[in-house]
């Protein structure tokens, strides 16, 4: 037997999520803002943040979205256009989420995003992968 063996990567086959394929810090122009310097979020959070605020809130055009995860987040999260719309379009075209085009309440032509049945599976197992990475990092973190 080997003394040193090589880590071993588990085989994710084709059924790989954003979760699955890295566990590192993405430099997102997405930030939280606090008074040291901007948080990166993990890759995936973003489309998984997306999935949850879609299955509450129900349908909402991008704009209207990130201003309701700035006021869930207290201000604290910012979202630009550069990382919400390719986040979007990545949602959709993995079809969880399904965009139409409707009049806003100030009647202009938005895209109003809705999750699909499949959204909402994969915003399960997402979530539930989530907690379980969350877990494991929390874990590592209270032993060492």
């Amino acid at each position: 037997m080997d003394p040193n063996p090589e880590p071993r990567t588990p085989d994710l086959g084709s059924d790989r999520t954003p979760l699955d394929i890295q566990l590192k810090a993405v430099p997102f122009s997405t930030e939280m803002t606090s008074p040291d310097k901007p948080i990166e979020l993990l890759q995936g959070t973003l489309d998984l943040i997306v999935l949850r605020a879609l299955s509450t809130m129900g349908p909402l055009h991008a704009y209207a979205l990130a201003t309701r995860l700035a006021q869930v987040a207290d201000h604290r999260f910012s979202l630009n256009q550069g990382t919400l719309y390719p986040a979007l379009v990545r949602l959709e075209q993995k079809g969880w989420i399904k965009g139409a085009w409707q009049k806003t309440e100030h009647n202009r032509d938005a895209k109003y995003y809705t999750i699909t049945r499949p959204g909402e599976r994969a915003l399960v197992e997402q979530a539930e992968r989530w907690r379980r990475l969350a877990g494991l990092v929390d874990k590592l973190l209270l032993e060492s």
